[in-house]
């Protein structure tokens, strides 16, 4: 195909993220960004080359395919404007805030003539992949696995503290290690929760039990007011006799057997975008829109992950268990 002419629908940090690993790629053109923040869309402008536009109907205009990275409770309508409009679209996560709106997504994408890539990046970062290899290749056989994220703050950017916008903490940072869970150990069947707002204005602690169509049950914490103190971020899966942990991005270890030797890879030669998986979450949206190959995380996987984190706050509210997938 033709060069692809990209826009930007926000132009905060994490579109700064995705024009940066976009720029090293060839037969890309950002070519138009809408922000109301007048500042920001200038030094967008400015960075990328891009033309500030007055309204996303303006991006529409001009632009084949758009990355919605506006705050969250306006995802799910710009992408569905979108998509609708036969443009491609890459939209960082959330989906959505509500399943209601995820499944609006899911049949948005599913009739449309453009892709749709949901912006899981630790499905790309080398650490993660370096463990899904090994439970494939069946070296690694998962019984039980811990996963724990402590987000420092709920203050930057400002809007994250505010549910009504963010969709509420689950939704910010945790949504990717419930997307991660399911494609490392497959499809969830229940959830269990408890939670607490300890410091924010919202639901800010939880502790999760997840079980798995495999019999696999998985732990998880997340916490929305630490600090970013190192590991941030990390996943234990247990074997028999095995173990895979890793700390953040930067490295992976694995010890397959009793007596073997610790297998450690380290990732921190990397260039930070590609040990987060940016670089290559973008070559994956490109490839799925010149048809070389499926969204690598497309719609569905999309309102899964809402699906998980509206069961968790149902859980949460109501002290049951809640089934998944019937």
């Amino acid at each position: 195909m033709s060069e692809l002419r990209v826009g930007f629908a926000g132009a905060g940090f994490i579109a700064g993220v995705h024009a940066a690993a976009l720029s090293a790629l060839p037969g890309v053109r950002i070519i138009a960004a809408h922000e109301p923040d007048a500042a920001r869309a200038g030094a967008f402008a400015s960075e990328t080359g891009a033309r500030a536009v007055p309204s996303f109907e303006a991006l529409l205009e001009t632009a084949d395919a758009v990355y919605v990275c506006a705050p969250n409770s306006l995802h799910a309508g710009l992408a569905i404007a979108a998509l609708d409009a036969g443009k491609h679209v890459f939209s960082e996560k959330p989906p959505a805030i509500s399943v209601a709106d995820a499944r609006r997504v899911h049949d948005a994408a599913a009739r449309a003539r453009g892709v749709y890539q949901i912006g899981f990046n630790r499905r790309f970062a080398p650490a993660y992949l370096s463990v899904r290899e090994r439970i494939e290749a069946g070296e690694l056989r998962p019984r039980w696995a811990h996963l724990k994220m402590n987000r420092g703050e709920l203050q930057q950017p400002p809007w994250v503290a505010d549910a009504a916008i963010s969709g509420g903490f689950l939704y910010e940072s945790t949504i990717h290690l419930l997307d991660l869970v399911c494609w490392l150990f497959g499809p969830a069947r229940e959830m269990v929760c408890r939670a607490a707002q300890s410091c924010a204005a919202q639901l800010d602690d939880f502790a999760m039990l997840l079980t798995f169509e495999s019999g696999l049950v998985a732990s998880l914490t997340s916490s929305a007011h630490t600090t970013w103190l190192f590991p941030f971020e990390r996943v234990e899966v247990y074997g028999e006799h095995a173990v895979a942990v890793t700390e953040e991005v930067d490295r992976a270890t694995i010890q397959l057997g009793l007596e073997a030797e610790p297998a450690s890879r380290e990732y921190t030669r990397l260039s930070w975008a590609e040990r987060w998986g940016y670089v290559a979450e973008n070559a994956a949206f490109l490839a799925a829109v010149r048809g070389e190959a499926p969204p690598a995380a497309g719609a569905s996987d999309a309102l899964r992950a809402v699906e998980l984190v509206d069961a968790c706050y149902r859980a949460a509210e109501t002290g049951e268990a809640v089934r998944l997938g019937d």
